[in-house]
């Protein structure tokens, strides 16, 4: 198990890498504060807490799918249709107007269940196609994304679904702890908790590593690798799904461009945070050091003033650097 193996001393490759991305985040931290204006803000603070929190939930089941050897780039399309189900199962079914404005008026507890329903429906087919087919991860989600935005716009008709909307839709996405600090915030915490947990002490955690590594010798050892990955599927396409309901309630709207790029995004911070696109090696502490400092970066280049168009640059310059520096960190380990 690749992530396990311990060179010089007691530390692991993991937490060697995953120490060297917290300096970089220490770092990139200081000198945002003295050079960016306002940036060391309580106010700043919080919101990039708040405006990560529904990408690194999609990370989280993402970072585990990496680990096994697979991709999922199905988790943008599912956020989209999340918020558009959600939104089309509990708006009013009777009364006038447009056909975007009526819905199938289920209670909101049960539109929301039926929703998520759904969307592990496409991780249902990502799980087929990847175990059963042994079509490619990349391939098999990549239609799966479209699929899923797809259906998104027929729902929508190209817009959105903002009209004859329940009272309660909007209020977990208004929710506010502290200043900008919501309930994503809150659910994101807790399943970090939960995912370090099952990832550090648990025979699952471990063996998503096993099969990452070497799936024939996780198959010969008697771990049931088509059963094991279709449940990480299953719960990616969950996670998902409740991220499209919570980013539908913050808009008051099932609009079907919800979540896009957000796929890109979630694989990006994963690699930043040190997981191997290989399989076999990677954490989720890892994962949630590369969304602070992606998230940091976006932040001081937006508050500096620079276009959209050269913040991607940036930001795909110093992924790209960061990557290829903690393989050159690696290597050098082992020489």
């Amino acid at each position: 198990m690749a992530a396990k193996n311990m060179v010089k001393g007691t530390m692991s490759n993991e937490s060697f890498i995953t120490l060297s991305m917290l300096a970089v985040l220490a770092g990139l931290f200081i000198v945002a504060s003295l050079f960016v204006p306002r940036f060391f803000d309580i106010r700043t603070i919080s919101n990039q807490l708040s405006q990560q929190a529904e990408l690194i939930i999609l990370a989280i089941s993402v970072t585990f799918i990496l680990i096994s050897g697979n991709f999922d780039l199905s988790v943008g399309g599912i956020v989209g249709l999340g918020a558009v189900l959600s939104a089309y199962f509990c708006q009013r079914s009777t009364g006038a107007g447009l056909a975007l404005a009526r819905g199938l008026g289920m209670p909101y507890g049960v539109a929301i269940a039926a929703t998520l329903v759904c969307c592990m429906g496409i991780g249902a087919i990502n799980a087929f196609f990847v175990t059963r087919m042994k079509v490619a991860s990349i391939i098999v989600t990549l239609g799966t994304m479209s699929l899923a935005r797809g259906i998104a716009l027929i729902l929508t008709q190209g817009s959105q679904r903002s009209s004859g909307l329940p009272y309660i839709y909007k209020k977990f996405g208004g929710f506010s702890l502290i200043g900008t600090i919501n309930g994503s915030v809150v659910l994101m915490i807790i399943l970090i908790s939960i995912a370090l947990i099952i990832e550090k002490k648990t025979v699952f955690g471990r063996r998503t590593y096993y099969i990452g590594a070497n799936p024939i010798a996780a198959k010969l050892s008697g771990i049931q690798v088509e059963k094991h990955i279709s449940l990480l599927y299953l719960v990616s396409s969950f996670l998902a799904g409740v991220v499209g309901v919570i980013m539908g309630s913050i808009h008051n709207a099932g609009i079907s461009s919800l979540g896009e790029g957000v796929e890109f995004d979630a694989l990006v911070i994963t690699l930043l945070g040190g997981t191997s696109i290989m399989g076999g090696f990677g954490s989720v502490l890892g994962t949630v050091v590369g969304a602070f400092i992606l998230g940091i970066l976006s932040t001081s280049l937006n508050m500096l003033g620079l276009s959209p168009d050269i913040q991607t640059i940036v930001k795909g310059v110093v992924t790209l650097i960061a990557i290829l520096a903690q393989r050159f960190a690696l290597d050098h380990r082992k020489t």
